[in-house]
């Protein structure tokens, strides 16, 4: 089931929760103080987000809400399941106040969820929604991804969509988002262009996609290839990467999602079509911020924060928040990235996309 925004501008981030009455004088008679550990549990270091981004946002908002006392307790697993299971039972045996996860495998790791509830741990599902019986989910919305992808592809090409064959690389069958982005694009590519091959790439790895687009460029051919679907920046560079091998001149549309800095150059450069970007600030914020206020008792910060419901296989109606995204063209660089302060001009337009940011007027 699609969850419906409701009033998800009230409150999205810190800066408004004033404007909403909801200070800190209206908190409850906490649980704890600021003296809490945070157990923040990441998939992989493959997508270049997780480490650059997320977490030290997540322990820059901790700092912030604990005047400095609060820790952060991180542990990256390295795409491996079996090995995010022992770091999130290690966080249950350390005693950690409330563990933020991003799963592996959202499956997989539900007995270790369990094993948080019945210590007493809160468990918030971060980016990815996580089976067992968590208490809140912070992400985007991500079958808009998936539109915001295929529109992309199916405007890029115009009246010829309905004869032109894509390939759709999809990303991870064990990460629940792959299933959420494919039913969105899906629903802006179905019935407008010819899906001529698709693939799941194993644990979102670029190599899995590179080598599933050397077989794509087998069997389709270079020339009958129109657009890419790729699911994240990561493999994007990995299917351009192999077009560019196979002899490729001219890239097709290629999607892509996270705005990595990689993926913003190639959009200038004009190599990628397009990125879906994803506040960072916004989700890792929010979700640090969510955290610390259920850990701590505060009902009111907590409740304004979490305004819509998600159902996962194991657990209905659960309080979440989704961020919204945004397609990211050369046009609006500099409204989205630049304006956020994720990347400056000077790290985008090195000098072998000087030109190219000259061109579009970014300097």
């Amino acid at each position: 089931m699609r969850p419906t925004p409701s009033v998800m501008a009230v409150c999205v981030s810190a800066l408004l929760l004033t404007s909403c009455g909801v200070g800190s004088s209206t908190a409850v008679s906490p649980k704890k103080g600021d003296d809490i550990t945070l157990g923040l549990l990441l998939p992989d270091r493959d997508t270049s987000r997780f480490d650059r981004f997320d977490y030290p946002l997540i322990k820059k908002e901790v700092a912030t809400l604990t005047h400095g006392k609060g820790k952060v307790s991180y542990a990256n697993a390295g795409a491996s399941a079996e090995r995010q299971s022992r770091q999130f039972e290690q966080m249950v045996s350390d005693k950690v106040d409330v563990i933020l996860v991003d799963a592996v495998d959202a499956k997989a790791i539900g007995p270790a969820v369990r094993k948080a509830k019945d210590a007493g741990i809160p468990v918030i599902a971060y980016d990815r929604l996580a089976q067992g019986p968590i208490d809140a989910y912070v992400s985007h919305d991500n079958e808009l991804v998936g539109e915001v992808q295929g529109r992309a592809i199916t405007e890029a090409l115009g009246e010829k969509a309905e004869t032109s064959k894509i390939v759709m690389m999809n990303g991870s069958p064990a990460d629940p988002n792959t299933a959420l982005f494919k039913k969105g694009a899906m629903d802006e590519l179905n019935g407008k262009v010819v899906i001529a091959k698709q693939y799941d790439t194993r644990e979102w790895l670029p190599s899995v996609a590179k080598a599933n687009m050397k077989a794509a460029i087998t069997s389709v051919g270079l020339k009958d290839i129109a657009a890419v679907y790729s699911a994240n920046d990561d493999m994007a560079g990995a299917v351009i990467e192999e077009l560019k091998e196979a002899g490729a001149t001219k890239i097709p549309p290629v999607t892509g999602q996270d705005a990595t800095l990689a993926a913003v150059q190639r959009v200038v450069s004009g190599e990628q079509y397009m990125t879906v970007y994803k506040s960072f600030l916004l989700e890792a914020t929010n979700a640090a911020q969510i955290a610390v206020y259920k850990v701590q008792g505060r009902g009111l910060q907590f409740d304004a924060l979490i305004r819509d419901k998600v159902d996962s296989p194991t657990q209905q109606d659960i309080p979440s928040l989704l961020v919204p995204v945004v397609a990211l063209t050369k046009e609006n660089i500099k409204q989205t990235v630049i304006k956020d302060d994720v990347y400056t001009v000077q790290q985008i337009c090195t000098a072998e996309y000087a030109a190219d940011c000259a061109a579009i007027g970014l300097t």
